[in-house]
């Protein structure tokens, strides 16, 4: 059996939460995928992508809730749980630290094309 390098794993990992986002995924399950134990995972996934597979998960989905909030009507509390996070204050304080803004000044700041 040949050897597969662990950045191959670490690919997989990252595949799986670009993929599914939405769902509850955590740094144990994320780790089986890559075949590595959760912390020797976190570590490489760190040196790898230069952020921890938690902020990554975020990231992800607060890019998807901004892409939301610009093409849909959909209410800022139904975006942060169509994303897969829980708690419309937290998805509050984790958007204004990325974006600046809150969800719903980003929104106004950023309407849709017109037809």
């Amino acid at each position: 059996m040949s050897h597969v390098p662990t950045e191959r794993h670490l690919l997989r990992a990252k595949d799986i939460v670009d993929a599914r986002f939405r769902e509850p995924l955590d740094v144990p399950a994320l780790a089986q995928a890559a075949y590595l134990s959760p912390a020797h995972f976190s570590r490489e996934f760190r040196r790898a992508f230069g952020e921890t597979p938690h902020q990554y998960l975020l990231t992800r989905r607060l890019e998807r809730a901004a892409a939301l909030l610009r093409n849909t009507d959909r209410s800022v509390a139904e975006i942060c749980f169509y994303v897969g996070l829980r708690s419309v204050g937290s998805f509050t304080t984790s958007f204004r630290r990325v974006y600046g803004v809150s969800p719903a000044a980003y929104r106004a700041a950023h309407p849709p094309a017109s037809a």
